[in-house]
């Protein structure tokens, strides 16, 4: 993942406060999570055909490419499932 400069990390908030517009539109975190995951994909999609120019080259690196995204959502997921085990206040969950 690149280097986490604050206008990445800007971005990453302009995205967040979507989603918690959403939420407090009354959707669930299920329901906002799965449609950010979902354009989340459909933009890295995109992303990956603007690198190509056939679709068939683009095919021909499917492996790689969703390889390479796997992995980035990996690396990402883990840290921030690091960080919230240490500052997450567990007790504030719906279902306590």
């Amino acid at each position: 993942m690149s280097e986490k400069t604050n206008e990445f990390l800007q971005r990453a908030d302009a995205q967040i406060e979507i989603a918690n517009q959403q939420l407090n539109q009354g959707l669930t975190l299920g329901e906002v999570s799965a449609s950010y995951l979902y354009g989340s994909v459909r933009f890295s999609t995109y992303m990956a055909c603007t690198s190509y120019n056939t679709a068939e080259d683009m095919l021909a690196d499917k492996d790689d490419i969703i390889e390479y995204f796997t992995k980035e959502y990996k690396l990402a997921l883990e840290e921030h499932l690091n960080n919230h085990a240490v500052t997450h206040d567990f007790t504030q969950n719906q279902n306590n």
